[in-house]
């Protein structure tokens, strides 16, 4: 009985974190407080990179607001990798993004980033 447990709780544990692909757009935290809180997608599609890469907004972090209105955060460590990302790109605003990484909850731990 005692073996079943355990193996019940491992196979519990294993689905807590998943890994996977996220798609939406990429927000910053400072920014995204009442577009998400409204899943506003249009106010999400205005948001600049400009206002993401501003100081205050990178210290905050980063996270994408998928179709269906979760909001996914970005680990400590992959924010490094968002900003590298919109430094990298030409998009103005409508940043679409697939990001990829172990999720776990409402945070995944970025591996990779890409902007659409």
């Amino acid at each position: 009985m005692k073996k079943l447990i355990g193996m019940l709780a491992a196979l519990l544990l294993a689905m807590a974190v998943y890994a996977g692909e996220v798609q939406g757009i990429l927000l910053d935290k400072q920014c995204a407080t009442k577009i998400v809180k409204a899943n506003d997608q249009v106010a999400a599609q205005k948001h600049t990179r400009d206002c993401a890469l501003m100081d205050e907004c990178q210290k905050a972090g980063y996270g994408v607001l998928t179709a269906d209105g979760k909001f996914i955060t970005v680990d400590a460590a992959g924010n490094a990798k968002v900003v590298a990302a919109l430094k990298g790109t030409k998009k103005d605003d409508n940043l679409k993004v697939v990001v990829t990484g172990d999720v776990k909850g409402d945070t995944i731990t970025l591996t990779a980033i890409k902007v659409l």
